[in-house]
């Protein structure tokens, strides 16, 4: 099988990058002749996914409709017996360019979009999300079958966008165990040294790009109270600046703990991150999945995150304390928590290990994925 994969970007530090990126050389290994097309030109796993045997196209355009001529003449090439589009622009124009070649198309739904949970983002107006939507949803009826990574994503967005559920595979993410790795003291301490903190330093670590759906100011408010139990305590968040990054520094300048706040900007080390943390904090305000939570399940890190309905599905209230969104109060005492009982915390993580071995290997998921590759040629 060929497979044309178009994707807005290769981006190291977004979820779908991140996930094409460990599912390319499982993907290439089963047979399947990888052709990856992308739209924006940004540093990230070019070279990495080359190196694993997949074909790199940039398509450059500077607008939709010459993005999706691009494609189309890509597609006529390429000769793929299916295309598969991720994240919004891609959707747009694959859809669109697989359409006016006859060749089938496939979509992932990766998060909840043209909601209510949307209204604070200040990047967004009324007017934008409408058209947004509207554009989506056409250009749904395009496509041949849908893949999304939670449940929860595929009814919401079944909806939005008028798709039948019976058109809707779920599949979540994965990672692989081996690039993860595990908590050892060993790593706990390189990774300490090099960020110059004390190995017995309560750390609380954070992976998120700096906008107002990862709740990010949230968590930095919530600081406060957990250096009033912990004054040792160090916060390390890693990501992008965005939207939300002056909210955050201000929030740690009215809590006093500026000091104590390291925002790193963006890392290719997050998961040795995760392995040297006490606690990894997901406060997101909405998910379609949550990446970097299925990273900490997979490490082995307790985990306390935004209660939404994604994660909820992903790690489940066994493997995590769940918290309601935007409510520092309740972040700040879940976080002392886990820092105060770690024989409940060690309990929990147990579970969302095992959770994580038993559906988000990269092995299970790229298997799950063929399969939906092949009901969608069948």
């Amino acid at each position: 099988m060929r497979l044309l994969y178009v994707i807005d970007s290769l981006d190291r530090p977004g979820g779908a990058e991140q996930a094409l990126a460990s599912m390319a050389p499982h993907l290439v290994k089963a047979g399947v002749d990888l052709d990856i097309a992308y739209l924006l030109e940004r540093e990230g796993f070019q070279d990495d996914l080359r190196a694993v045997g997949a074909s790199i196209f940039p398509v450059l355009e500077p607008d939709r409709v010459r993005r999706a001529r691009a494609l189309a003449s890509l597609i006529r090439e390429r000769e793929p017996d299916l295309v598969h589009t991720t994240l919004f622009e891609a959707d747009l124009a694959g859809r669109v360019a697989a359409a006016t070649t006859r060749t089938r198309v496939v979509s992932s739904l990766v998060n909840i979009a043209y909601g209510p949970e949307h209204r604070g983002d200040p990047r967004l107006t009324a007017a934008r999300v409408v058209a947004a939507q509207a554009a989506d949803a056409a250009t749904c009826q395009l496509v041949h079958r849908f893949h999304a990574l939670t449940q929860y994503v595929a009814d919401v967005m079944g909806r939005r966008l008028l798709i039948r559920p019976s058109r809707i595979d779920v599949v979540p993410r994965g990672r692989d165990e081996a690039v993860l790795g595990s908590r050892t003291p060993e790593r706990r301490h390189t990774v300490r040294t090099g960020l110059g903190l004390a190995d017995d330093a309560p750390m609380v670590v954070a992976a998120a790009r700096h906008e107002y759906q990862k709740g990010l100011d949230t968590l930095v408010e919530a600081f406060a109270a957990v250096r009033r139990a912990h004054p040792a305590a160090q916060l390390v968040v890693a990501g992008r600046e965005g939207t939300a990054t002056t909210l955050i520094r201000q929030r740690a300048a009215e809590g006093g703990v500026t000091d104590a706040v390291h925002l790193l900007g963006p890392r290719t080390d997050v998961p040795d991150l995760v392995a040297a943390a006490d606690v990894f904090v997901a406060p997101s305000r909405w998910e379609g999945l949550g990446s970097a939570v299925v990273e900490a399940m997979g490490i082995g890190t307790p985990v306390v995150a935004g209660d939404v309905p994604a994660i909820r599905e992903t790690i489940t209230g066994a493997g995590a304390l769940l918290v309601p969104v935007s409510d520092p109060d309740a972040l700040g005492r879940a976080v002392v928590n886990v820092l105060d009982d770690g024989a409940a915390a060690a309990t929990r993580a147990g579970a969302a290990s095992a959770r994580f071995r038993s559906r988000n290997t990269i092995e299970a998921v790229t298997a799950a994925m063929l399969e939906f590759y092949e009901r969608s040629l069948g």
